[in-house]
């Protein structure tokens, strides 16, 4: 996406201190603050809202209907909706006014005295429990919406002039919302709206959403990893049992796999494969050396820092198998890759594809793709943990 030509800085930015020195008004504020976000990011604004609700892809109040158990039914609003890409529901919170002595009241003008508040004061118990509400409707909006339409793969919390909530379930099932891209940063600030990385975000949201499914990233790495694997191991094959070979590219899967999420310092083992190329006869000693230190914890000397103890038995055996220096090169190429992105099920993915099949079967080693285990997973374990969740935070509230 070119962002920098598409985006109106000056627009955004006006539309930011704007929207942060509003509040109360959700719904006139809502449309307005929608229309000129997205002009400034370059987007198509809503469609006007059409009698036949089949045509309202891309509206304001979008028309649906709740169907309950008991066979009743009843209407509802989608504050804004775009097929294919996203239902929002917008509030607008308030902040600390400070309040006037009654003696001063007759100086200001009479408008000055009608405050409207929003729905609850930012930084309280109250705002938290009305994001929440709000979520829970775009989720039920969502599962509302004409089965034609599928669920759309984001939901968007919006509270004028604050904050907006980004959660994301791509699995087309609409039963596993969550926090998007992360717990850490899917609340985006008015000021967040002003960086680049936000605005390319937003603007997938709005036109190509299955493009940030972090399922294609995992796959597209999968892909080119399981290429270099396969050469390695079929090589390795002529000369090793298979059994072997699985278990030495395991230990090399989850170093990398480690380095990227913190457990190793950064592009410690990358560097030290660039240097075994060119040393390849040093290769085994070296890497048995570092998954010995792995395994018991200790100070690791060529990466220069204390490791801790890596649990579970997988470096019990620390036997690296020798390779040429073309094969070493491969496998600093894997570990340059960004693992931290990459869901440890991708290990099964490397190990199905780098075994031929005839050992594979032996093996036992064979992946179940993620899409099947959610179809299981997620009626039996998820929805129950979910609804005893939703329960607590019931009571709670």
């Amino acid at each position: 996406m070119d962002n920098e030509h598409s985006v109106d800085i000056a627009a955004l930015e006006k539309l930011v201190a704007e929207a942060k020195a509003s509040g109360g008004a959700e719904i006139a504020n809502t449309q307005k603050f929608m229309e000129r976000f997205c002009d400034a990011l370059g987007l198509p604004t809503p469609d006007f809202s059409k009698p036949d609700n089949s045509q309202n892809d891309y509206a304001y109040e979008r028309r649906i209907t709740f169907k309950h158990p008991d066979g009743s039914t009843s209407p509802g609003r989608i504050d804004l909706y775009k097929r294919g890409c996203f239902v929002l529901e917008s509030k607008q919170s308030s902040i600390a006014q400070v309040r006037a002595h009654r003696d001063q009241l007759s100086l200001l003008p009479e408008d000055a005295t009608q405050l409207k508040m929003g729905t609850a004061r930012r930084g309280t118990g109250g705002w938290d429990r009305s994001m929440l509400a709000a979520r829970n409707q775009a989720e039920s909006y969502a599962r509302a919406l004409p089965i034609e339409h599928g669920y759309p793969p984001f939901l968007l919390v919006l509270d004028v002039g604050h904050v907006l909530e980004v959660y994301a379930d791509f699995s087309g099932q609409g039963k596993n919302y969550a926090h998007f891209p992360d717990r850490q940063s899917y609340r985006l600030t008015m000021d967040d709206l002003l960086l680049p990385a936000a605005q390319e975000r937003l603007r997938a949201i709005w036109t190509e959403p299955l493009s940030l499914d972090p399922a294609k990233r995992s796959a597209e790495v999968t892909r080119d990893i399981a290429g270099r694997l396969s050469i390695i191991a079929k090589r390795l094959e002529l000369k090793h049992d298979p059994k072997d070979v699985a278990e030495f590219l395991m230990r090399c899967l989850f170093t990398m796999f480690a380095e990227d999420v913190g457990l190793l310092p950064e592009a410690g083992f990358a560097e030290l494969l660039k240097q075994l190329a060119d040393r390849p006869e040093t290769f085994p000693v070296a890497l048995e050396a570092l998954w010995k230190t792995m395994d018991e914890g200790g100070y690791e000397p060529r990466l220069m820092t204390t490791l801790k103890r890596f649990n579970g038995s997988l470096f019990k055996s620390r036997r690296a198998l020798p390779l040429a220096a073309e094969d070493i090169h491969e496998l600093y190429v894997a570990a340059m890759q960004d693992w931290s992105d990459v869901e440890p099920a991708i290990f099964g993915t490397l190990l199905e594809r780098a075994l031929n099949p005839r050992e594979r079967s032996k093996l036992g080693a064979h992946y179940t793709p993620r899409a099947y285990v959610e179809r299981l997973v997620m009626p039996t374990i998820i929805e129950p943990l979910r609804a005893d969740w939703e329960e607590v935070q019931a009571h709670i509230a």
